[in-house]
């Protein structure tokens, strides 16, 4: 049979039994391509042969040694769910089964096992679709080559889009300002939503406030330096990661001012974290240094 086009279409009449119609079936549409092979489920050829599923494989395991894993082998779950290939077993209630699926080689084995004269002219419409279905991808192997090429393509520039977007983020972070006596809920916010933006880890010198802390993404790493750590200090870091664990004591009594570290951006605190919003401070990005550059002269 061919199609409008021309293309030469094999086609199969499946025999009627309890649930199925006579209908004609393009037996290009039931093969499909796993681990690099086309292959055809064990319920699409049963279908095909006018067979349950369960006879099929039944005639297979008492011909077991026929079909070595290249011509027959169960898919796994992961397969199934990737291959959108999950078939329900009627006569188990509906329960889910994972299939067998036949290579070429397997299908041709077949007819070995089921000779009836329907099998026999089943057996060649499908070893004729596999031919074709062969045929078709030896032929068309430069636009799937382009095909991928074009999807690579569009992977990069995914990724050049997230990159302008992260770098769009950056911009949208304070870089200096000034904060007047009584903006305590403003400046809180402020500090709070920086900690917020740190993907690895956040430095405090010369401050020591755990409050704002909390706010900060799990797996955060937080080091503290401090020129006057307190018993009192030392018990609340303890009982602050508990619940918050990554926050680290260091004693270091050799800074004037006070910096907040995000990742590798550095800020310029003229407050105290715990103090901020009280009296008159001011901010600012240290766009000349980095958090690493900072730390490696401690």
């Amino acid at each position: 049979m061919k199609s409008k086009e021309g293309k030469v279409i094999h086609e199969v009449k499946p025999v009627a039994n309890c649930d199925q119609s006579i209908i004609p079936i393009r037996i290009e549409s039931l093969i499909h391509i796993i681990r690099e092979q086309q292959v055809m489920l064990d319920s699409d050829l049963a279908r095909l042969y006018g067979v349950e599923t369960k006879v099929l494989n039944q005639a297979v395991k008492r011909n077991i040694q026929r079909f070595p894993e290249d011509f027959m082998f169960q898919l796994t779950k992961e397969e199934c769910l990737r291959s959108q290939i999950v078939t329900s077993n009627g006569g188990r209630g509906g329960s889910r089964y994972i299939p067998y699926v036949f290579t070429e080689n397997g299908v041709a084995m077949l007819s070995s096992v089921l000779r009836s004269d329907k099998a026999i002219e089943v057996n060649i419409n499908i070893m004729r679709a596999f031919s074709t279905m062969r045929n078709f991808l030896m032929n068309n192997a430069a636009i799937f080559q382009r095909m991928d090429q074009l999807e690579m393509k569009q992977l990069k520039t995914d990724e050049k889009v997230d990159a302008i977007l992260d770098k769009l983020s950056d911009n949208d972070k304070p870089k200096e300002g000034v904060f007047f006596n009584g903006q305590l809920f403003d400046a809180y916010a402020l500090v709070a939503d920086l900690i917020r933006q740190a993907k690895t880890r956040i430095v405090v010198i010369d401050d020591s406030v755990l409050v704002q802390l909390s706010k900060r993404k799990p797996g955060v790493k937080v080091d503290i330096y401090d020129g006057q750590i307190s018993r009192q200090l030392r018990q609340d870091v303890e009982k602050h990661n508990e619940q918050y664990p990554g926050v680290t004591l260091h004693k270091y009594t050799k800074a004037h001012d006070r910096f907040l570290v995000i990742d590798e951006d550095v800020y310029h605190i003229g407050a105290s974290l715990k103090d901020l919003g009280k009296k008159l401070f001011a901010f600012s990005k240290m766009d000349v240094m980095t958090g690493s550059k900072l730390l490696a002269g401690l």
